[in-house]
């Protein structure tokens, strides 16, 4: 999430009363988690695993629990604690305002939002777009024109990420949001997640159907459809045209390419190519699908012979 102005390294160290090596006017133009982090960002890395990715990433500044040698370009704050320095980064310069205040609101004046529906902070709501009951917007929740979100939705809870030491799971600040592009439908107790300091993203058209979970950070392109039962998992990058059928679950950080249709009780485990119909757990292309189950059909005779 980028910040309202950039901030020089030698503040941000300041406030984690942090050692830093860098240029003292070093800028920091936001904060990220590694996997939709943005040029000039700053993100944290605590094993060492993920040192490489981090420092050879977008993002401009790292806070670190271990001497490196610092790229070119970049900047490093060391600290013993970066998943709770950055957490603490999070508050200083993204609050969270009190739940309910309803700050910021920019309703259109076409929107059709029932009474029992709740909204939270910093929320837009374009033109012509129809919010059932009992349907919950939480903070930073941008919606377009000629969107329909049904009864019960869940738009914004926060991101389910952790952070895990000492088998003690600790939770990721959210600072993220939704972003639900032109005449997108979403149905029944159906739930998108925030993003954790970026925006989980529904393209223009696309249609949710009743009891879908999205990730967050996951980006969805448009005209895509998604049947009841889905579950999305965070990072994933859905394409354009993208048909996934009911019951289907899917791994996080996977890439699924324009016009794939997925058929329903599938497992997406990798990246799917442009075009193709996929079925099974882990799914594979479904033509190949049925040429197996068509062979384990055949088992019991081949051993009556």
């Amino acid at each position: 999430m980028r910040f309202t102005s950039p901030k020089y390294i030698e503040e941000i160290a300041a406030e984690l009363k942090r050692n830093f090596q860098g240029p003292v006017k070093h800028i920091v133009y936001g904060l990220s988690e590694i996997n939709r982090v943005e040029t000039g960002d700053l993100i944290f890395v605590d094993h060492p695993k993920y040192f490489a990715r981090a420092l050879s990433s977008k993002a401009n500044t790292i806070i670190i629990n271990q001497n490196v040698e610092v790229p070119a370009g970049k900047a490093i704050i060391f600290s013993e604690t970066p998943f709770e320095d950055y957490n603490k980064l999070c508050s200083i310069y993204f609050p969270q305002a009190e739940i309910g205040a309803g700050k910021m609101q920019e309703i259109s004046s076409s929107a059709v939002i029932a009474d029992s529906v709740s909204l939270g902070n910093n929320v837009q709501i374009g033109a012509h777009t129809k919010i059932l009951p009992g349907v919950v917007i939480m903070d930073n929740v941008e919606i377009k024109d000629h969107v329909i979100i049904g009864p019960n939705a869940v738009i914004g809870h926060h991101a389910f990420y952790y952070n895990t030491k000492n088998k003690k799971h600790s939770p990721m600040n959210t600072i993220g949001g939704v972003k639900i592009e032109s005449h997108v439908e979403i149905g029944a107790a159906s739930t998108i997640d925030a993003g954790v300091s970026s925006y989980t993203t529904i393209g223009e058209g696309t249609k949710i159907d009743n009891l879908v979970q999205i990730g967050h950070d996951t980006v969805i392109g448009v005209n895509c459809i998604i049947a009841s039962g889905t579950g999305i998992a965070g990072c994933v990058t859905i394409k354009n045209n993208v048909t996934i059928w009911g019951q289907v679950g899917c791994a996080s950080k996977v890439t699924i390419q324009d016009n794939v249709t997925v058929l329903g009780q599938s497992g997406i485990t990798k990246d799917l190519e442009e075009g193709k119909t996929y079925f099974g757990t882990p799914c594979i292309e479904a033509k190949e699908k049925l040429k197996e189950l068509a062979v384990l059909r055949n088992l019991p005779k081949l051993f009556k012979k």
